[in-house]
C-alpha cells in the first residue's frame, strides 16, 4: 500500500489515467496537474495547478512518457493550460522525492541535477520496454494493413534492429506469414535471428538487402535509412519508423522520391492506451512500494 505517499501527476494522456486509478487503489494521495478538462473523479485524487502544489510534501513526481520539451513544457491532452516544470519546483520537494518520466532530455536532466533529486526513466527499463513491444507490434501490423494494398502474408518485410521492439515485431510479422529478414550489427544478434528461423543480414549491407522489400520497419535510433539507401529501394516500399524522434529515416528524401515513410514512435499509447497505461501503472506501483519500504 502507498498510504500517505504524495504523488504529483503532471500532464500526459489516457495512459496517465490508468496510473492514477492504480495508485488510487493503493491509497496514495494524488495531486493531478493539467487535468482540468477531465470529468472523471478518482478517490484520493484532486486537481491542482503547478502554483498551488504543496511541494514540500511531495514524495514522487510523475511526468508523461514524453517527459518535457527542451524548454520544460509538458504535454497534456486534458488541459489547455501551459505546464512548465522548473528547477524551482523540484528544489522545494523533500530530498527523497523521485521524478519518474518515460524519457528525458538535457533540460530535464539539468533540472534534476541542479535540484539534486533522482530521475527514473521508465522507457529505459527492460520490463516496460518488453511489455510495450506487444502493443507496438500490433500497432505496426495495423499501420501496415492501412497503408499497403497487399497482404502481410508472403510480403517481403525487413526489420532493422533486434532490440526489445525489433524482436517482437519480427516475430509477429513472421507469424502472419511474411518473409522476414532482420538487420543487426552484432554477431550474437545475427545468431539469434537465425535461431528464430528468420534471415539475418548485417546492417553494413543495408542498401543491397532493402532493394526488394515491400515493407521496411526501423527500430534503430540512428540515421540508417539514408538517401543512398532510399534511392535503391522500390517506390512502393512502405517504411514504418518506430525509433524515437527524429527517427532513422531521411523523410525529406523519401517524400521527394514519392515513397510513403511514417514516423510512429509511441504506438502503445496510440493503439492501446489502456494496456500501455496498465503496464506503466504496475511498474510504478512496484517502484513506489519499494521506496516506501526503505
Amino acid at each position: 500500500m502507498l498510504t500517505d505517499k504524495h504523488v504529483v501527476v503532471i500532464g500526459g494522456d489516457a495512459r496517465q489515467l490508468e496510473i492514477i486509478r492504480k495508485l488510487s487503489t493503493l491509497d496514495a494521495k494524488i495531486s493531478m496537474v493539467g487535468f482540468d478538462q477531465l470529468n472523471d473523479g478518482f478517490i484520493g485524487a484532486s486537481k491542482h495547478t503547478l502554483e498551488d502544489i504543496e511541494w514540500s510534501s511531495v514524495d514522487a513526481i510523475l511526468l508523461p512518457v514524453s517527459g518535457t520539451s527542451t524548454d520544460g513544457n509538458i504535454e497534456t491532452v486534458f488541459s489547455n493550460e501551459s505546464l512548465i516544470l522548473k528547477v524551482e519546483h523540484l528544489q522545494k520537494t523533500p530530498k527523497h522525492c523521485v521524478i519518474y518520466s518515460g524519457i528525458s532530455n538535457n533540460y530535464l536532466d539539468q533540472c534534476v541535477e541542479k535540484a539534486e533529486r533522482s530521475l527514473v526513466k521508465l522507457m529505459e527499463r527492460d520490463d516496460v520496454a518488453i511489455y510495450n513491444s506487444i502493443p507496438t507490434a500490433e500497432g505496426t501490423v495495423m499501420m501496415a494493413i492501412q497503408h499497403t494494398d497487399i497482404t502481410i502474408h508472403r510480403a517481403k518485410v525487413a526489420v532493422l534492429g533486434l532490440g526489445r521492439v525489433g524482436m517482437s515485431v519480427a516475430r509477429t510479422f513472421s507469424a502472419l506469414g511474411a518473409e522476414v529478414k532482420v538487420g543487426a550489427n552484432e554477431s550474437h544478434q545475427l545468431a539469434r535471428i537465425t535461431e528464430m528461423g528468420l534471415k539475418p543480414f548485417h546492417t553494413d549491407h543495408i542498401k543491397e538487402e532493402l532493394k526488394d522489400v515491400d515493407l521496411c520497419i526501423n527500430t534503430i535510433p540512428a540515421r540508417v535509412i539514408t538517401a543512398n539507401v532510399l534511392a535503391e529501394m522500390p517506390l512502393h516500399t512502405l517504411i514504418i519508423d518506430l525509433a524515437s524522434k527524429p527517427g532513422g529515416t531521411d523523410f525529406r528524401y523519401a517524400e521527394k522520391r514519392g515513397m510513403k515513410a511514417l514516423l510512429a514512435p509511441g504506438l502503445p499509447g496510440i493503439v492501446a492506451p489502456k494496456t500501455a497505461g496498465q503496464i506503466l501503472a504496475d511498474v510504478l506501483a512496484g517502484l513506489l512500494t519499494t521506496e516506501t519500504k526503505k
